[in-house]
């Protein structure tokens, strides 16, 4: 038998630090702009911007998101694949709202329900 004087950590780590410690300043300075921007989008929802609501929104939670990814998640200071991955999720996810929202035309009147029609009662029990 052999005897090996080896000893493991239950968790296994293998003594990599963190590799980019961030300035609490540069910390609270995300944190308060993400506070900004709900407050804008809160705001926002009191005015009528017709049909460019829903891009405007869109386009604060996209910069809400992006700042979290970048600066929380530390994706400013990650590789660039993982750079890209994030990105081109974005892309995809744009293409599948455009593609829905090209398409949300196209539905008939005949799906909306007419409320000023009486349901009738299928059967009443007695």
């Amino acid at each position: 038998m052999s005897d090996h004087a080896h000893s493991s950590d239950g968790h296994g780590g293998d003594g990599h630090d963190f590799a980019h410690p961030m300035p609490v300043s540069m910390l609270l300075s995300v944190f308060f702009a993400l506070v900004i921007l709900t407050v804008v989008t809160v705001a926002q929802a009191s005015f009528d911007l017709g049909s460019y609501d829903v891009l405007v929104v869109m386009a604060i939670a996209t910069l809400k998101a992006t700042l979290v990814a970048l600066f929380f998640m530390h994706l400013a200071w990650d590789k660039p694949f993982n750079i890209a991955v994030f990105v081109g999720s974005f892309i995809f996810v744009g293409l599948f709202v455009i593609f829905t929202l090209g398409d949300s035309d196209m539905t008939s009147d005949s799906f909306e329900p007419k409320i000023d029609e009486v349901v009738p009662m299928v059967a009443e029990s007695n």
